[in-house]
Order: structure tokens, then C-alpha cells, then sequence
């Protein structure tokens, strides 16, 4: 999905078991401070959680609120 930002949002969904704690991101280089000429390395993602749909709509950014209704709609209230 595409948010007014013009970000892309990529979700995915899933049945099974999986240990939060230990999933593990991805990292990306930038310069920091800006224009110091230092790269520094950071997470995509500092933390994995699960959540009901109740509780992930009240945590999620607004613009994202149709991909919890399709995902509701799909799997039923699961």
C-alpha cells in the first residue's frame, strides 16, 4: 500500500508460531551526524511484537488501517 507520505508499506501475514524475541533485522549504512562523513550502521526494525487486531489498531499509523481491515476481512476475525 501506498500512504500519502508516498512510502510504501509492505505486510505480510502469516499462521504458525513464532518467537518475537528472536527475530532479527536488517541493517542499513547513512551518514551520522549528517555531512560528518562518518557511515554508521542501524536496525530496520528495533523490536518484533505480536498484537490482536484490537490492540494493532490502536498501535498503528491511520493511513494503515485498510491493511488490518483486509487482513480481518481475509481471515475471518482469526
Amino acid at each position: 500500500m501506498k500512504q500519502k507520505s508516498g512510502k510504501t508499506v509492505h505486510a505480510f501475514a502469516l499462521e504458525g508460531h513464532i518467537d518475537a524475541d528472536r527475530i532479527r533485522s536488517n541493517t542499513f549504512e547513512i551518514e551520522w551526524p549528517p555531512r560528518s562523513g562518518k557511515m554508521q550502521s542501524f536496525p530496520e526494525v528495533d523490536r518484533a511484537q505480536w498484537f490482536g487486531l484490537a490492540e494493532a489498531r490502536q498501535r498503528i499509523q491511520p493511513g494503515q488501517l485498510p491493511i488490518l481491515d483486509e487482513l480481518d476481512e481475509k481471515v475471518g476475525g482469526v
